[in-house]
């Protein structure tokens, strides 16, 4: 097996059986020829014969069967293993093999194992661990979500503030490189409505020159989680809300 072989077939679902199709032999009462092909290379096989077997409390043979994806190195078997190892309540062994992962540097790794840790009463290591990465906006967002467990909003307010210039504001979110100052704003207001200051994160956001990512408005969102309902409206007369 080869990491990027699997990497690029997983990606793209080409030139492998694709997830939707081992489901429906699953159905259909064909689990043989699925636990055939996950010995074979076909990962979405091997990843839904491995949560089989741990349903079953076959869990060393779900390992087994992950082992030669795991053994390439290739993060989507690395995190699959995690995953089911943490849901087995085996949240160290967990920790352990993403950890190895993340001390080689692989760019996803770290993100998923400070949640990780912080999921498992580890919150103030985690935020350690991502402080450093604070504009990486991908990074900075697992921070805000480490931060209040670590009882550290206040910390992870301060470095997003500091990220949030007084003139300069990106007009698309390809503008700056990093952490942009909209996101920023839009981490720093999260914190805010954390802490019961809504007025403060209402308020950052009216700052913004980009309001709408993906079709979300954070804005919009957070005026009616708590009942802003004029201010709603006011808003939606200026704003596109979609």
């Amino acid at each position: 097996m080869d990491a990027a072989d699997l990497d690029y077939r997983a990606r793209t679902q080409s030139g492998c059986i694709p997830p939707h199709l081992v489901s429906r032999l699953l159905e259909l009462g064909h689990a043989e020829t699925v636990e055939f092909w996950a010995g074979r290379g076909e990962w979405f096989c091997a990843r839904e014969w491995a949560r089989l077997l741990g349903e079953q409390s076959r869990r060393a043979e779900a390992l087994e069967m992950l082992a030669p994806y795991l053994a390439t190195g290739w993060w989507t078997a690395t995190r699959t293993t995690a995953e089911l190892l943490e849901i087995w309540g085996r949240a160290d062994e967990a920790i352990v093999l993403t950890r190895a992962r993340m001390e080689v540097g692989h760019p996803l790794a770290l993100e998923f194992y400070a949640r990780l840790l912080a999921r498992h009463g580890r919150s103030d290591e985690a935020f350690t661990l991502l402080q450093p990465h604070i504009d990486d906006w991908f990074l900075a967002a697992a921070l805000v979500d480490v931060a209040e467990g670590a009882g550290r909003d206040e910390k992870a307010a301060e470095l997003l503030a500091a990220r949030i210039p007084d003139e300069h504001r990106c007009d698309s979110p390809w503008c700056c490189r990093g952490l942009d100052p909209d996101t920023a704003i839009g981490l720093l207001a999260t914190i805010r409505e954390r802490q019961g200051r809504v007025d403060e994160a209402i308020a950052l956001l009216r700052t913004r020159d980009v309001t709408s990512v993906n079709g979300r408005d954070q804005l919009a969102d957070l005026l009616a989680r708590h009942d802003r309902t004029g201010e709603l409206r006011a808003y939606a007369v200026t704003e596109e809300l979609v």
